[in-house]
């Protein structure tokens, strides 16, 4: 409540001065705001939970104080002091993180490519990497990437140029973290401080415990890209329960990809819509708890990336964005592309 009146103090002051900055109203940005005065709360939190393990393990370990504190009442707080640590780490960020997963072609390269509205990370046949690549961000006006471990700015001028480097360099290990800079001058929705995660196919992930715990326990926002040619699969799931053990209800998003495929079979479209639709609902509500039958359609959106990318880039060359050759019911799948991205926004 004490964010929420200064926020709008501020949000006064800047009207009646003259002086709005739109990106004020950004939720991300808002997000980044609120997330600093919530740590503070966390670590007043966790100062108390390590006072109160500390006195319990004292007192535990005290043989004139016996049974006044028993074990399982000792490991219990003492868990409370990790779980709070991890959020307070989580919260210590300065950036959003969205992490996005899905098997080897599913589109997630493309779908990060759409939100940024120009081809940043290489995608389609032949991309495929073992590594994560994340793209946030940079003030400078040329793109770069840096390898883990290394403080080189390696610059990075087509995304072919990228493709190839990731390719050629034999000193990339398998799950390897490769940082994309991205000019925040040439893409809106880098300028909220938002790194977007694309990770190997969940099919080629042989370390997945290791790499969920070294870059997805800090995500804020997980998205599964799933192809909505086949069924959900189950190294798609396994990769989410996984997450989902080691998180308390994670921020899901599930884009079936690829709904252009459907317009070549426009009579059975509502039936497939309606069996994708009940196997992901069932998924986060039965199988993952991590939301209720009543917000889990909201979760789920039939999407084709690649036309939202391809009529994103005409536009911005000042072309018809819906000019060369589109599926029938493109305008319908443009709109559910950016109903995503709305919700997705508003959940942070």
């Amino acid at each position: 409540m004490c964010y929420t009146r200064q926020y709008r103090h501020k949000r006064s002051l800047n009207i009646k001065e003259g002086t709005m900055d739109h990106g004020d109203f950004s939720p991300l940005k808002r997000f980044v705001v609120a997330k600093k005065k919530i740590s503070t709360v966390f670590e007043q939190l966790l100062d108390y939970v390590k006072e109160g393990s500390e006195f319990v393990e004292d007192t535990f370990r005290n043989e004139d104080l016996a049974q006044i504190a028993i074990e399982d009442q000792l490991v219990q707080i003492q868990s409370y002091t990790g779980k709070l640590a991890v959020i307070k780490e989580v919260l210590a960020r300065r950036h959003m993180k969205v992490a996005f997963f899905g098997r080897t072609s599913n589109g997630k390269s493309t779908v990060i490519n759409a939100m940024l509205r120009d081809r940043v990370l290489p995608s389609g046949i032949g991309h495929t990497t073992n590594c994560f690549l994340s793209v946030e961000g940079t003030d400078e006006d040329k793109a770069f990437l840096m390898t883990e471990g290394s403080e080189e700015e390696k610059s990075v001028k087509t995304v072919n140029q990228l493709a190839h480097a990731l390719h050629m360099d034999e000193s990339l290990d398998a799950g390897c973290l490769v940082k994309v800079f991205w000019p925040k001058t040439k893409c809106a929705l880098l300028r909220d401080d938002l790194v977007l995660m694309d990770s190997p196919g969940t099919d080629v992930t042989t370390q997945l415990d290791s790499w969920i715990d070294k870059f997805c326990l800090d995500a804020d926002v997980f998205v599964l890209v799933a192809n909505s040619e086949s069924t959900l699969m189950n190294t798609e799931k396994h990769f989410f329960h996984k997450v989902n053990e080691r998180l308390s209800k994670p921020n899901i998003f599930i884009l079936n990809n690829r709904w252009d495929a459907s317009a070549s079979e426009p009579e059975y479209m509502e039936d497939v819509r309606k069996q994708h639709t009940d196997r992901c609902v069932s998924f986060l509500v039965e199988e993952l708890k991590v939301v209720d039958r009543v917000q889990a359609p909201n979760r789920i959106f039939f999407v084709s990336a690649k036309e939202v990318l391809n009529s994103r880039m005409q536009r911005a060359q000042g072309m018809p964005e819906a000019g060369g050759a589109l599926a029938e019911g493109f305008q319908e799948r443009l709109k559910e592309f950016q109903s995503f991205e709305r919700t997705f926004e508003a959940s942070f």
